[in-house]
């Protein structure tokens, strides 16, 4: 996944052993907030598909 010139791999943090943390590349951890950002709104979007869609009259609408 290293693309760009200068990404850095992603850095394990091992403490008792165990990995705890890890040190991610600025422009990586962007991308993974973008893609967990669309993961939602498709979440979001599938829930409203399951609805019933409902209609008024575009009048009713413009009196809100």
């Amino acid at each position: 996944m290293n693309t760009k010139i200068g990404r850095r791999k992603p850095e394990i943090i091992i403490r008792d052993g165990k990995p705890s943390a890890v040190i991610l590349d600025i422009d990586n951890y962007h991308e993974m907030l973008e893609r967990l950002e669309d993961k939602d709104d498709l979440a979001e979007l599938e829930k409203i598909r399951k609805r019933p869609l409902k209609f008024r009259p575009l009048a009713d609408f413009l009196k809100e």
